[in-house]
């Protein structure tokens, strides 16, 4: 088994895939350790949506795609809708126990933790795929295509789509590994993102 921190040197984006399906099993262990995230006072309002249909991720994919980025879609094994109820939190932070904390009123959110905790949840998802030997590549569904997929893939309104996740055996593509932004942008000074005590020290 891998250590952890040799698990974070193997996460990058993969944009290319080799086609090869990937048994429902694997596909499985990877939704499971997506729900090993934390989520605010166990609100438990994280939805994972499995989509290893290829006819489905055909359909899905956008008419205005080009070439590259419908190889990219086609060619996952399978794609991975991370989801969020905040309804949940609303109810689990109205509870008697949360409100005996807080004087009888729900809290006021300093942020929104139901995608807080889904973030979590896509970076467990994106390491487990690592782990079982497979790549990973995150995008968004636009706001224009939201109605659309959600009437595609049964996704009641009250779940708010966070972001989808392909996931399969990656292939080589350097044309498209040069395209992406971490070849034309600069990482960031270590010191420039982690301060230590006051941020202003």
């Amino acid at each position: 088994m891998s250590s952890f921190y040799d698990l974070l040197k193997k996460r990058r984006a993969v944009r290319s895939y080799t086609g090869e399906r990937v048994p429902r099993e694997t596909l499985e262990r990877i939704a499971r350790a997506a729900r090993r995230g934390p989520n605010a006072g166990y609100s438990q309002g994280l939805r994972i949506l499995v989509v290893d249909d290829p006819e489905l991720i055909e359909a899905f994919m956008d008419d205005d795609a080009d070439e590259r980025e419908r190889a990219w879609f086609l060619k996952a094994a399978a794609h991975f809708f991370v989801l969020t109820r905040e309804q949940d939190y609303h109810d689990r932070y109205r509870q008697p126990d949360k409100l005996a904390i807080t004087g009888g009123l729900e809290i006021v959110w300093p942020v929104p933790f139901w995608h807080v905790d889904a973030g979590a949840a896509l970076m467990l998802l994106w390491l487990a795929a690592i782990e079982e030997g497979l790549g990973a590549g995150v995008y968004g569904v636009p706001v224009e295509q939201d109605a659309q997929a959600r009437e595609l893939l049964g996704i009641p309104d009250d779940l708010t789509i966070v972001t989808g996740v392909t996931v399969g055996h990656p292939a080589e593509d350097p044309d498209w590994d040069r395209a992406t932004s971490v070849f034309s942008q600069r990482r960031r000074g270590h010191d420039e993102v982690v301060r230590w005590n006051r941020w202003d020290s």
